[in-house]
């Protein structure tokens, strides 16, 4: 199982419990995972927050997480396409495109292997939500394809500090 990790796993982490100066170990620990092909961020998402002036985006443009983390995959316009009309609506407003974002292409990486990899995210189910204000874990549930928060990962990989 590979599990696809959007960026506000990566942000929210940063900035509350596992603050890069504070719990190094976690950090190291998602690389050594990387590392192991079993987590990966997708450049669409690391492009989300690789520029920004903070520990997470001095973090996110070392060589290490490059080569350990990032997904050597390019996106499939296709599945992309598929994953914003099955997923949200075919005819999305411009203003909803903006509001949907980079999620699409993360979803997509999971849509080519549903059975194989799981999207990571910390957007709650808000089913009631509709078009372009869908969150992740809903649109992974109508495609079939398998959706955890930050908990699960760390639960399911097993994240210790000894």
């Amino acid at each position: 199982m590979l599990d696809l990790l959007d960026a506000n796993v990566l942000i929210d982490a940063a900035n509350g419990f596992f603050q890069l100066d504070r719990v190094p170990q976690f950090w190291g620990w998602l690389i050594m995972q990387g590392k192991a092909r079993k987590i990966a961020i997708p450049r669409e998402i690391w492009e989300e927050f690789k520029d920004e002036k903070d520990l997470l985006g001095t973090w996110a443009r070392t060589e290490v997480v490059k080569r350990h983390l990032l997904l050597g995959e390019e996106a499939a316009p296709a599945t992309v396409n598929e994953v914003v009309s099955r997923g949200y609506a075919s005819d999305l407003t411009d203003a909803e495109v903006i509001e949907v974002g980079r999620d699409p292409f993360l979803i997509g990486y999971a849509l080519s292997f549903p059975t194989d990899r799981c999207v990571v995210t910390s957007e709650a189910s808000k089913p009631g939500k509709k078009r372009g204000r869908r969150h992740i874990p809903d649109v992974c549930k109508t495609l079939g394809i398998q959706c955890m928060n930050a908990v699960g990962l760390i639960n399911s990989l097993d994240f210790r500090i000894r």
